[in-house]
Parts: structure tokens; C-alpha cells; sequence
């Protein structure tokens, strides 16, 4: 772990171990400290009271009791009702300003008369619903009523329920202003730190809970749980009337508190990535206990079953903290002797608050010390997962810059190997075109050339045979060097060229040219190899005319039929002397060969008489 990463940490790590020096301080002072208001002449404390104590299923008592009296103490798992009396003193009576009565705590429902007169109650009696000890209470004492003869009696009725932690805290009678500054300061200090501590955990428990939602780490859902559990009991803080019917809103209230003390257990091991198996079964077991106890313990009335739990939870928090000291002291990691220092904390509140205020040993405390101890520590495990957070996101940013390096390393690979191939495909286009004109120069020029040769060496010499021999030469030629030319996949400028190689050998004939040539559209994928066997099939047909047909006229049509299916249709018609019945047959007319050019192509050629003689030349060409 780096250190910019636990900036946060050692914050708050350094807060938790002023905490720890404060909090001794406090231990120390706490051992022999009761509450008690400054007392003054203006101001009375009541400390003891004359009380009717009547318990269900036990009978009445009558007791000097000591206030703050606990009900859960005196009458363990029982529910039952309370009468507290007390006999204001003459010279507070007598006082000119007006009285008011300060109750610190008051429950579970309660009543105040004064001389028989009811002056205030809170809530109905034996509600399971409403619960009056979660705020403090100034009640003013009408003068009018403690301006009588005789002693002023002051009556304090409540109802508790087992395990709801009802009783009456020292009770204060002095000027109304007093006790209600009194009351201000006291709610300040009792609803603020509980407010804070709920916004607070809510807060960083959704954010874990957000991380945890896209990361899917245990770390960050753990932590998020144990957060928001501990949310539950400082918003309780703030509701007189609770969700859920006593007994089973206090069962929500433990589940929630042991569930956010194992689970902040788990999470220790977590972020010190130590997978003990013995411990985190272990953890799992006295979390699934503890709901176990809670419920009979609330279900049933026995307290002893709660506080049993919490002994569990205490011992499975000793060793989490056994593990975090041997981190520290053996890997010396910082982390942990951050940890070790706000555990520390934690846990020497929890046993306080067990041994004194759960069990009232060494005569007892009022005051709780876990859930201040426990929202240091949560603040202090957040820092931690901020800190998990920064090196998971830094983690994502290393992996991510070097997929981006690998992808810039395979692209360039990639275009390398694509310029390779591109120059090895464009070799053998090359390579291909000029296999494809030498087989042409052989098959045609050079054939040409061969009979010119052969004719040459002939006695004696015919200059009409040569010069028409030479004249198929050169065609041969200038259609082989037409072919080259880029045509955009034109074949109306394929014709047109054609036309304008054969017009002067077709003038010299004498025979007259018709063309009768559509627009045609592109043609895909027509290239030279096409172009030339177009062009040589026309030459063949041509010559054929000028040769034999004894034609005056000739006819060029090209015809582009776009359904059923794409089709070029060429034709030349001649007016000569028409066909021979054994025409198509012989030799001299060139027709196997153009037929086995127009098959090349995927065209079908035919050779026909005309309508009004001489002969058709017809072509069907299906463009795929």
C-alpha cells in the first residue's frame, strides 16, 4: 500500500489514537462518576425516591431506591410498572420564579402528577409501540398548585417493558429556565452525536454498497452492511414511536448491533487479506448464534441470553485483534497498526460497556461508550476502503495503459502484416497481368505472326493474304492494349473503342455501320480479361462480315434488360447472303472459338438467319 493511498488513513488513524489517550482518560474518570446537575440554592437534585415497584407475575415492593433506577436491573426479563414519590423542600417551593421539572430519562411510558393533579403523561400505558425514554422532559409546575398548605408531593408513574431499558434518571426541580437550559444542553449532547453518526453511516454505506455494486468485491459489501447496520440504532434515537411492536423492535435493534459488530470482524480480516478459515468460520458461527440468542432472548424474556451473545461477539473481536497485532508487529504493515490502535479503542469500549453498563459490575455506568468508539472505527475502516479504492482504480489504470500499449503494439503489428500482404497481393496482380498478356501476345499476336511468317515463306508471295494478316495482327494488338485501358466498368466505352479501332478497316470494305447502342449501365467487377473476350468475339464477327457475308450494311446493337434478371444482349446483323445450312459448322466462321469465349464470360452465343436475310450474331450475357 502506498503512502499517497493512505493520506486518509493515517488521518484517521492518528484521530483514533488521540481518541484512545482521551478515552483511557475517560475510563479512568468514569469508574466513580454518576451524573448529577451542579447543585444551588435555586436548583434541587433528587437522588433517592420512595417507590412502588410491582413487577408482572411478582408482588408489589415498596423500596428506597436510588435514582437513576433500572428497571431491567432490578426486575431482569419482567415487564411491570413503577411508582416514584417525592416531597418537594420548602425553600424551593417558595421560590418567586416559576418551577420546572427536568427528567433526563423517563420510560417506557410515564406519567407526572403533582398534589393528585395529572400535569403530563407520554404515551398510553403498556404501549408497545411508543417508547417516551428516547428524549429528555421539562415539565412546568403550575404555582397555582404549589401554593397549598401542607407538603408538595410529586408523583412519577411509568410502565417498562423487559429488555426496553425503561427506570428514571435523577430528577431536578429548580427555576423553569434553568432545567430548560438544562434540557437543551443535555438533548444537544444526547440526539446530535446519534443524528451524525446515522447521516454519516448511511452515507459511507451506500457508497460501499455502490462499489461493491460494480466491482462485486466482498471488501466493499461487507463493509457496506456493517455501515448501514449501524445506522439502525442512532436513528433510533429520534423515534418515540417505533416500526415494529416491543418486543421485536428490540430484536431488530440487537440483530442490527451484533450484525454490525461481526461483520466489521469480517471485514478487519478482509482488508488485512488474511483468510483464516478457523476465524472466518468461527465468525460466521457466532453471527448466526447471536440471531438465535437474540430471538429467544427477546421472545422469551431472558436477558442473560443477549448479553451472552455480546460475550461472543467480544471474544471473536479479541481475535480479530490477536490477527491485526501479529500483522503489525510481523509484517510492520501500516495499515495494521492503524487498525490495531482504533480496535483498541473499540474494543476496550465494548468491554466497558459490557462489564459496567450491560452488566452493572463495579457499580455500574449510564454511559456507552461503543457507539462513539465504533463510528471511529468505521471512519477509519472507510478510510481503508478508500484506500482498496485508490489501488483497485490505480490497478485498473496500469492494466488499462498496458492494454492500450498491447493494442498499439498488435496494431502496428497488424498493419505491417497488412502492408505485406498488400504488396505481396498487388506482386501477384502484377505477376498475374503479365502472365495474362503474354499468354495473350502468344495466342494472338503471336499467332498472327506465325502465319504471317508461314505466308511469307510461301512461293509465291500474296501481298492480299499478307496485308490481311497483318491487319488481324494489328487488331490483335490494339485490342490487347484497348483491354489495359481503365474503363470504370463501362462496356459502352469498351464499344465505342472498338468502333473506333474496326470503322476504317469496315470503310475500306465498303460496308456501312449502324450502331444501335443503349446506355448501359456499370458493370461490376468487368475487367481486362472480360473487356478482351468481349472485344474478340465483336473482331471475330466483324471479320466473319467482311470475309463472307458479301454484306453492305451491318448492324451493332447492345440492349441492357434490368428483370427478371440482369442481362446484356449484343447483336450484330448483316445483310449479306445469309447462312449456309452447314454455316454453323464450319470452320472458316470462327464459331466454336467465340462460343467457347462468350462460356468464359458466363454468356450464351447463338447464330441465327436474319428477318430479311444475311444472319444474327446474338450474345446473352447475365450479369450476376
Amino acid at each position: 500500500m502506498r503512502l499517497a493511498d493512505l493520506k486518509p488513513a493515517l488521518f484517521l488513524g492518528s484521530l483514533a489514537a488521540a481518541f484512545l489517550l482521551g478515552f483511557s482518560l475517560l475510563l479512568a474518570w468514569s469508574m466513580g462518576w454518576q451524573w448529577s446537575p451542579t447543585e444551588s440554592a435555586a436548583v434541587h437534585t433528587f437522588t433517592q425516591a420512595d417507590a412502588l415497584l410491582q413487577p408482572d407475575g411478582m408482588p408489589a415492593q415498596r423500596a428506597q431506591v436510588s435514582l437513576r433506577h433500572r428497571w431491567d436491573k432490578a426486575f431482569p426479563g419482567r415487564s411491570g410498572q413503577a411508582r416514584y414519590t417525592f416531597t418537594l423542600p420548602p425553600e424551593i417551593v417558595a421560590q418567586e420564579p416559576a418551577l420546572g421539572l427536568y427528567l433526563g430519562r423517563v420510560g417506557n411510558q410515564a406519567q407526572v402528577t403533582l398534589n393528585g393533579v395529572l400535569l403530563q403523561q407520554w404515551g398510553e400505558p403498556r404501549s408497545t409501540v411508543y417508547d417516551a425514554s428516547k428524549f429528555s422532559r421539562v415539565l412546568a409546575l403550575p404555582a397555582a398548585l404549589l401554593q397549598g398548605p401542607g407538603p408538595q408531593v410529586l408523583v412519577i408513574e411509568l410502565h417498562a417493558q423487559a429488555l426496553r431499558g425503561g427506570g428514571l434518571s435523577p430528577v431536578v426541580v429548580g427555576p423553569l429556565p434553568t432545567v430548560s437550559a438544562l434540557q437543551e444542553r443535555q438533548q444537544f449532547w444526547a440526539q446530535g452525536p446519534a443524528a451524525a453518526y446515522a447521516a454519516c453511516l448511511l452515507l459511507m454505506g451506500g457508497l460501499a454498497a455502490g462499489l461493491w455494486w460494480q466491482q462485486r468485491e466482498t471488501l466493499f459489501g461487507c463493509f457496506s452492511l456493517a455501515a448501514l447496520c449501524g445506522a439502525v440504532r442512532p436513528l433510533d434515537q429520534w423515534l418515540q414511536h417505533t416500526p415494529l411492536p416491543w418486543p421485536w423492535w428490540g430484536a431488530v435493534l440487537a440483530m442490527a448491533y451484533g450484525l454490525q459488530l461481526g461483520l466489521m470482524a469480517r471485514f478487519v480480516l478482509l482488508a488485512l487479506e488474511r483468510n483464516i478459515p478457523w476465524l472466518v468460520r468461527g465468525i460466521h458461527l457466532v453471527i448466526a448464534s447471536m440471531v438465535v440468542l437474540v430471538v429467544l432472548s427477546f421472545s422469551m424474556g431472558i436477558p442473560a441470553l443477549w448479553t451472552l451473545a455480546l460475550v461472543l461477539l467480544e471474544v471473536v473481536g479479541l481475535a480479530c485483534f490477536g490477527v491485526v497485532l501479529q500483522e503489525a508487529l510481523q509484517r510492520r504493515r501500516r495499515a495494521a497498526w492503524w487498525l490495531l490502535a482504533a480496535g483498541g479503542v473499540t474494543l476496550l469500549a465494548g468491554t466497558h460497556d459490557l462489564l459496567r453498563v450491560r452488566m452493572g459490575l463495579w457499580g455500574g455506568s449510564t454511559f456507552a461508550f461503543t457507539p462513539h468508539a465504533m463510528f471511529v472505527f468505521v471512519l477509519f475502516l472507510a478510510a481503508l476502503v478508500v484506500s482498496r479504492f485508490s489501488r483497485t482504480a490505480e490497478a485498473y489504470r496500469a492494466l488499462n495503459d498496458q492494454l492500450t500499449e498491447r493494442v498499439a503494439d498488435k496494431e502496428q503489428q497488424l498493419r505491417a502484416a497488412f502492408e505485406a500482404l498488400r504488396q505481396e497481393q498487388q506482386e501477384r496482380a502484377v505477376l498475374g497481368e503479365r502472365q495474362r498478356i503474354m499468354r495473350e501476345i502468344h495466342d494472338g499476336i503471336g499467332s498472327q505472326l506465325v502465319g504471317l511468317l508461314s505466308l511469307v515463306r510461301q512461293e509465291p508471295v500474296q501481298p492480299v493474304v499478307l496485308e490481311e494478316q497483318v491487319r488481324q495482327a494489328l487488331d490483335e494488338m490494339r485490342m490487347a492494349v484497348d483491354s489495359l485501358q481503365p474503363m470504370q466498368s463501362d462496356l459502352t466505352a469498351v464499344l465505342a473503342t472498338l468502333r473506333y479501332r474496326l470503322q476504317p478497316r469496315l470503310k475500306a470494305a465498303g460496308i456501312e455501320v449502324q450502331w444501335d447502342v443503349d446506355t448501359l449501365p456499370p458493370i461490376p467487377g468487368l475487367e481486362p480479361p472480360q473487356i478482351l473476350q468481349v472485344q474478340r468475339i465483336l473482331l471475330e464477327g466483324f471479320t466473319n462480315v467482311i470475309k463472307h457475308a458479301k454484306a453492305s450494311r451491318v448492324v451493332v446493337q447492345a440492349r441492357w434488360q434490368a428483370a427478371p434478371q440482369p442481362t446484356i444482349w449484343l447483336r450484330l446483323i448483316d445483310n449479306g447472303v445469309g447462312l449456309n445450312p452447314q454455316a454453323s459448322t464450319h470452320p472458316g466462321l470462327g464459331l466454336p472459338s467465340m462460343q467457347a469465349r462468350a462460356q468464359a464470360l458466363g454468356a450464351t452465343l447463338t447464330l441465327t438467319p436474319g428477318d430479311e436475310g444475311g444472319a444474327v450474331l446474338g450474345m446473352r450475357w447475365p450479369i450476376p
